[in-house]
C-alpha cells in the first residue's frame, strides 16, 4: 500500500556549467553528488580513479557539489574551487582536496587558494567571485536535493541513481548495464513511480475481465478452482486455489494494512489527537453513510447482508490518482486521503470480523487467544527476531481459520505485537561498524581469500538489525509483496465477471444500492463528516486545500474495489449475487474515479485567496 515517492533520476542534466572529465558522447556518464569534508567521498575517490582508467573514452564523469551539512569548511572549499580558471585547475585543485590530507583542513584551502591566486583578487573581484561561486554551488545544492540526494557521496549513472555497493564488480554491471541490473533497475524504476500498484491492479483486473469474457472463461475458472492442500495419512487440508488467494495471501495484506495502522497510530498522521480528528471523522462519514444508503435501498432479504460493500475505500486507486494529477493537488490532501482509508481500513476489518465469520469453533478460538498471549509475551520479553513471530503467526492463521473467523484476521492480529523499538544512536553504530572493518582491513590477504571472519559478521547482523524495528522491517519487506503480488493475484482470482445481460437480471435494486452508496453517500458522508467536525471545533481544515478538493478527496474515496470485492465475495454466496455485485463495483469505482479526477483538476485552478478563505468557515 505505502511506497516510496523518493525520486531515482537526476533532476538535471549534464550542461557545459558542469564540471566534466570525458568526452561529451561518451556512452556512460557518472555523476557525483558529493564533499571535500565527506571522509567517504575521499575514500571514494581511489574507486572514482580506477573506474575511469578502466572505462578510458567510454566513461564521463561529472562532479557536483553538495557540501556536508552543517559543515562550513566543507561550504567554503566548495565556493573556493569554483575559483578555478579552467577545467584543469579544477580537476587540479579537487585532487588535491581529495587526498592532500586524511581529512580535510584549514592548511588544504589556503593550499588550494594559493594555486590558485585568489589572494591576488581585488576587493570587489573578490567580492564579485565569492556571490557567482555561492550561486553556483547553491544551484548544485538544489539539484541534488531535487534529485532526492540523502547523503554523500550519491551517484548517478546515466540519469538512474545508484544504490548499490561501491565495490569494482558491482560498479562495472551497473555501468555495463548487465541483464540483471537492468532487470532490477526496471523493476525499482515500476515499485518507485507512485501509481505503479494502482496501474499493476488495475491491469490485473481487466486482464480476469478479458478473460471471463472470452473463449478460456471456462479454462480461466476452472483454474482458480483446482484444490490445492496436504495430505499426511488421512488428514487432509485442501482449499480451490481462489480460497488460498482469498484466505491465505490476503493476509499478507491485511499484515501489512495493520502494520501500517501501528505506525500511524504511533509515529505517523494519526498520532496524535489534532492530526487525526479530521481523517478519522471524515472515515467514519463516509462507512456510515454507504451503508445507511445501502440499507436503505436493498430489500430485506438475501442481499441485505452486503452493506459492507460500499463502506470500502480502495488506497492504491485513489492516491494514484491523485498522484497523477500532480501540482494540482496539494500533498496535504493526498495525506488526508492516505490517512484517511487507514481508519477506513479499520472499519472494515472489524466489520469482517464481526459480520461476515462462518460459524464459531471454541476449542480453535481457544487455541487462537493463546497463541496471542504468546505473542504479547513475546513482545514484552523485548523479542526483536522475526521468526518466532512468524512461526506463531502461521499457528494463529490456522487456528483462526479453523476457529470460523476470517483468516485474512490473523494478519491483523500478528503486526498488532510484532515489536517496535526506539531509534537507534546512528552515531555509536556507525564507530562500531567502523571498528569491525578497520580491524578486518588489518587481514586483508586473509579476508581476500576466505572473506570477512564470523564474529565480524555476526556484530554487522546485529547492527544492521537495530537500524530499524522489526515492524519497520517487516512493512519494508511485505509492503511490496502484498502491492505487486497478493493485489493483483486477488484481483485476477475475484474481478473476473462475465459481462452478460443475465447477470444484470433481477439485481435492480442491488446494482442500485451498491453504486449509490460509493458515488454518492462516500462523497456525502466524509465531507458532511468533516464539515461537522469544523463546524464543532473538533477538527481544523488545513489550508493548503479548499472544500472543492476535499470534495474531489471524496470523490475518489468511492473506488471501492479491493476491499469491496472482498466483502461481496463473503457478502453473496449466490454466484449471480457476487457476478452482479462486483459489476456494480467496476462501475461504481469508475464513475467516483472520473468524478474525483473531474473536481480535482478544476479545483487545481482555484486561486490561493479563496483555498485560504475556506479554512475555518462559518
Amino acid at each position: 500500500m505505502s511506497q516510496s515517492q523518493t525520486t531515482n533520476r537526476i533532476s538535471r542534466p549534464v550542461s557545459n556549467d558542469d564540471h566534466v572529465l570525458g568526452p561529451d558522447r561518451a556512452e556512460i556518464t557518472l555523476v557525483e553528488y558529493g564533499s571535500y569534508a565527506c571522509p567517504h567521498c575521499r575514500a571514494a575517490n581511489d574507486r572514482i580513479a580506477q573506474v575511469r582508467d578502466q572505462f578510458g573514452d567510454r566513461l564521463r564523469y561529472v562532479f557536483r557539489h553538495r557540501p556536508v551539512t552543517g559543515s562550513d569548511i566543507a561550504r567554503r572549499a566548495a565556493e573556493l574551487i569554483e575559483y578555478a580558471p579552467t577545467p584543469e585547475a579544477f580537476w587540479a585543485a579537487h585532487i588535491k582536496l581529495m587526498t592532500r590530507s586524511e581529512t580535510l583542513s584549514e592548511e588544504d584551502l589556503d593550499a588550494v587558494a594559493a594555486d590558485l591566486d585568489v589572494n591576488r583578487l581585488d576587493h570587489e573581484q573578490r567580492r564579485a567571485g565569492d556571490a557567482r561561486n555561492h550561486r553556483r554551488v547553491e544551484a548544485d545544492i538544489a539539484s541534488a536535493r531535487d534529485s532526492g540526494v540523502m547523503y554523500t557521496p550519491t551517484f548517478f549513472m546515466n540519469g538512474r541513481r545508484y544504490d548499490g555497493p561501491w565495490d569494482e564488480s558491482s560498479f562495472a554491471d551497473a555501468m555495463l548495464g548487465s541483464l540483471g541490473h537492468r532487470v532490477r533497475s526496471a523493476a525499482l524504476d515500476f515499485a518507485r513511480w507512485a501509481p505503479s500498484a494502482g496501474i499493476l491492479l488495475l491491469l490485473a483486473s481487466i486482464l480476469a475481465v478479458v478473460l471471463m469474457n472470452s473463449g478460456f472463461a471456462a479454462a480461466f475458472d476452472a483454474f482458480w478452482e483446482q484444490p490445492l492442500g496436504l495430505t499426511l495419512g488421512e488428514q487432509q487440508f485442501a482449499m480451490s486455489l481462489r480460497h488460498w488467494v482469498n484466505d491465505g495471501l490476503l493476509t499478507i495484506f491485511f499484515l501489512v494494512v495493520g502494520l501500517e495502522i501501528k505506525r500511524e497510530f504511533t509515529v505517523g498522521h494519526l498520532a496524535s489527537r489534532r492530526s487525526a480528528a479530521l481523517p478519522v471523522a471524515a472515515a467514519i462519514g463516509g462507512m456510515i453513510v454507504p451503508a445507511a444508503i445501502y440499507t436503505l435501498l436493498v430489500p430485506t432479504g438475501a442481499w441485505s447482508h452486503g452493506w459492507g460493500v460500499p463502506m470500502a475505500t480502495d488506497t492504491a486507486f485513489a492516491v494514484a490518482l491523485i498522484i497523477m494529477l500532480g501540482r494540482r493537488v496539494p500533498i496535504e490532501l493526498r495525506i488526508f486521503l492516505t490517512a484517511a482509508a487507514i481508519v477506513d481500513d479499520i472499519g472494515a476489518i472489524i466489520v469482517v470480523a464481526a459480520f461476515y465469520s462462518g460459524d464459531l469453533d471454541l476449542g480453535f478460538l481457544g487455541a487462537a487467544a493463546a497463541i496471542v498471549l504468546a505473542l504479547i509475551l513475546l513482545n514484552r520479553a523485548h523479542v526483536y527476531r522475526a521468526t518466532p513471530y512468524v512461526l506463531l503467526g502461521v499457528l494463529l492463521w490456522i487456528c483462526v481459520y479453523s476457529g470460523g473467523l476470517h483468516a485474512t484476521l490473523a494478519g491483523v492480529l500478528l503486526a498488532l505485537f510484532i515489536p517496535t523499538r526506539p531509534p537507534p544512536d546512528l552515531r555509536t553504530l556507525v564507530i562500531q561498524a567502523d571498528q569491525i572493518l578497520a580491524s578486518e582491513a588489518r587481514h586483508g590477504n586473509e579476508v581476500l581469500r576466505h572473506g570477512p571472519s564470523a564474529p565480524a559478521m555476526e556484530a554487522l547482523d546485529a547492527i544492521h538489525d537495530r537500524l530499524e524495528s522489526p515492524a519497520d522491517r517487516m512493512l519494508r519487506h511485505m509492503g511490496p509483496r502484498s502491492s505487486y503480488l497478493v493485489l493483483p493475484l486477488f484481483a485476477l482470482a475475484n474481478a473476473g465477471v462475465a459481462m452478460t445481460t443475465e447477470v444484470l437480471q433481477g439485481h435492480d435494486p442491488l446494482l442500485l444500492a451498491i453504486t449509490g452508496g460509493l458515488v454518492l453517500g462516500k462523497p456525502l458522508g466524509l465531507v458532511g463528516a468533516c464539515a461537522l467536525a469544523v463546524w464543532s471545533g473538533i477538527a481544523i481544515k488545513p489550508r493548503e486545500y479548499s472544500w472543492a478538493q476535499l470534495s474531489g478527496a471524496g470523490a475518489l474515496a468511492g473506488i471501492g474495489f479491493t476491499m469491496s470485492l472482498f466483502i461481496a465475495g463473503e457478502a453473496f454466496p449466490v454466484a449471480t449475487d457476487f457476478a452482479a455485485a462486483k459489476i456494480a463495483v467496476f462501475a461504481a469505482s469508475t464513475l467516483s474515479a472520473t468524478i474525483g479526477v473531474l473536481i480535482l483538476w478544476r479545483a487545481g485552478k482555484e486561486p490561493e485567496s479563496e483555498r485560504a478563505s475556506t479554512h475555518n468557515p462559518d
